[in-house]
């Protein structure tokens, strides 16, 4: 259960370090313009705007990722299996910055596939437990 709740804590905490290279690319624009911030993360581009998707991209993820983890532990179905989906939902969602903010389009796609299936068999393995 431990395990699974580390890899839910550090879930929830990728939406605010992705902020991070946003932030960095805000800086470079003119400045961080603290009054007006979603304005001016919308006027980015290539890098900047990347890392504005992979840090909006981050919450959505956190939306599928979390019911999963917290039914796995609530029905008593945490297992090695689930404990590894939960590890390889965050190693896929840390590789999937990475990879938007590096513009490898493809592989970016491919973990964050990788990521959505941990989640859903997150999901799964909790509902067969409620059978």
């Amino acid at each position: 259960m431990y395990s699974i709740l580390l890899c839910l804590f550090i879930a929830t905490l990728l939406p605010i370090l992705s902020k991070a290279p946003l932030a960095v690319a805000q800086a470079k624009a003119g400045g961080y313009d603290n009054k007006n911030p979603r304005q001016q993360q919308a006027s980015l581009s290539g890098l900047g705007a990347r890392a504005r998707a992979g840090h909006e991209n981050a919450f959505e993820a956190l939306i599928l990722f979390s019911p999963g983890a917290i039914l796995v532990i609530v029905m008593q179905a945490v297992s090695t299996y689930t404990i590894w989906l939960a590890i390889s939902f965050v190693v896929a969602r840390v590789l999937y910055h990475i990879f938007y903010l590096l513009d490898w389009d493809k592989l970016r796609s491919l973990v964050w596939l990788a990521g959505f299936a941990c989640s859903i068999l997150l999901l799964f393995e909790a509902l067969i437990k409620a059978l």
